[in-house]
């Protein structure tokens, strides 16, 4: 049956042939978070390769590619068309062009590696160039266009902490390249699928060997998550504005309460997510004065915020999305300044030339300096990572290696869909990659806190309102991940390239089509 299906696929012609590649696509994003149906896989894969062999030369191969990577992309960030939404009266007739429209220059992405592997023969060679270049074509869309690295196909095993744990050894990227070799190993063979089996096994060896150890005790600080569950279309309403700040108040107040009785004298620090005040805490003094109140001596308060620094006329000169450190006096202890920002979503490209722009406000925002390590007011150093700052795998660290990681978030944009969760699977990666814990409080959800070997420590889930209070996790020494970076798993990639090219110079046989 299998050997039937895949012959089925192998002589597709036309527009049929691009069709089944897009639905192989579509078939493969139900690999991503929140189903993780990695199965799919071994089929989606597999098809896409004796597609691209069946194909005339290496131009119709890219154009399959294409057309592959657009379905997968369109399948994976259909929760794009949330965030529209929020302002549907504005833009309404973005709403059936806005996903397909993104979806389908990424698809370029699948695109390059399908005309490199036309260009080999079939078997383990074109496997192997295959995955190579999908790896490197990964880490290019990590990088071009300010980069957008999301749903990388080594996410797929973000479900528990156990199948991530190579990560800290390869990165995500890296467990992108064995997810696409294991993929593609159906058409190789039965002793090839018996060696992935086995690859598998080593893998959850591994997982197990490092989860084993006791975790070390957390450090001297507990984490007061506060997720206030505001709908988007709410968040800026000015007269939702009073209303929104009292519940975080109220929730942080009932949230110290609640610790204090568990853990008497204990230090907390009291996150609030990405812009969760409506008022701009770094200069609106009566506001800090206002969430002093409720902070006891112990307490340090570190919300998302806006910022704006005004010109003589008055004038906003510049706005920031902010991270603002309080302390219980109402002083402000530091500030970080969001770095990476949303192409449409923070700036505008090709600003007045595009009709779209999704964010209220007429100003574009500033870009801060950078990754810093913060400690104010004592704390532990964290490094500071606003809403999709976290996405970028080898980048979350900066010169001083912190002691966790801190990412605020607003995934109101994204509704009740699966965008929420695929965000915080790349949270949980990077717990992994660097070997710290990872807060994330997020505006409507999913807020969690993760160990330092991406192991849930607590949650709230998505749609609620509520705190998450945890102590903070021990941070584990440097991953090989942390030291090496992104050099490892690009070596891999091109070292596959390259065994897959001698392969092919020695003819020797390879299996499959």
């Amino acid at each position: 049956m299998i050997r039937s299906l895949f012959f089925h696929l192998a002589t597709r012609r036309g527009w049929r042939a691009l069709a089944t590649a897009f639905g192989l696509g579509l078939l493969a994003a139900l690999a991503l978070p929140p189903v993780h149906a990695v199965p799919v896989l071994l089929l989606a894969v597999p098809g896409l390769l004796l597609m691209v062999g069946a194909a005339p030369g290496w131009k119709r191969a890219a154009v399959i590619g294409l057309f592959w990577g657009w379905g997968f992309f369109a399948g994976g960030l259909y929760w794009i068309t949330y965030a529209i939404l929020t302002e549907v009266d504005r833009f309404w007739w973005l709403v059936p062009i806005a996903v397909p429209a993104l979806s389908l220059p990424l698809g370029l992405f699948v695109a390059a590696p399908a005309a490199v592997a036309r260009l080999v023969r079939p078997g383990w060679p074109r496997l192997l160039v295959f995955a190579g270049a999908w790896v490197l074509s990964e880490m290019v869309r990590g990088v071009v266009f300010t980069g957008f690295p999301w749903n990388l196909i080594g996410s797929v095993w973000a479900f528990g902490a156990l199948p991530l744990q190579a990560a800290a050894f390869i990165g995500v990227h890296g467990l992108s390249l064995a997810t696409i070799i294991l993929a593609g190993l159906p058409l190789l063979g039965r002793r090839t699928m018996a060696g992935g089996i086995a690859a598998l096994a080593g893998f959850a060896a591994l997982g197990v060997v490092r989860l084993w150890p006791e975790e070390p005790p957390p450090q001297p600080l507990h984490l007061l998550l506060v997720q206030g569950n505001v709908a988007q279309d709410v968040k800026w309403r000015a007269d939702a504005r009073v209303p929104i700040f009292q519940r975080y108040l109220e929730l942080t107040a009932a949230g110290l309460r609640d610790i204090e009785a568990e853990a008497p004298g204990a230090r907390v620090a009291v996150i609030w997510p990405e812009s969760a005040s409506p008022f701009r805490l770094a200069e609106d003094a009566e506001a800090r004065a206002a969430a002093a109140q409720v902070l006891h001596e112990r307490a340090t308060l570190l919300a998302g915020a806006v910022t704006v620094e005004w010109g003589a006329d008055q004038r906003p000169l510049h706005v920031f999305n902010s991270l603002v450190a309080m302390t219980p006096d109402g002083a402000v202890a530091g500030r970080y300044d969001k770095a990476h920002l949303v192409p449409f979503g923070e700036y505008m490209p090709l600003r007045g030339l595009l009709p779209i722009r999704i964010v209220q406000g007429g100003f574009d925002f500033t870009p801060g300096p950078g990754r810093v390590t913060m400690a104010p007011a004592g704390l532990p150093g964290f490094s500071p990572l606003i809403c999709y700052e976290v996405i970028f795998s080898g980048a979350v660290v900066g010169a001083e290696r912190p002691q966790w990681l801190l990412n605020v978030t607003n995934d109101a944009w994204f509704g009740h869909s699966a965008g929420p969760y695929q965000h915080l699977a790349t949270a949980r990666l990077r717990a992994v990659e660097e070997g710290l814990p990872v807060a994330r409080a997020a505006q409507t959800g999913i807020s969690a806190v993760f160990d330092a070997r991406g192991r849930e420590v607590a949650s709230l889930a998505l749609g609620a309102m509520g705190v998450v209070a945890a102590p903070l996790p021990a941070p584990a020494a440097p991953t090989f991940f942390a030291r090496i970076g992104l050099a490892l798993p690009a070596l891999l990639a091109l070292l596959a390239i390259v065994a897959g090219a001698v392969l092919a110079r020695r003819g020797r046989p390879g299996g499959g089509r």
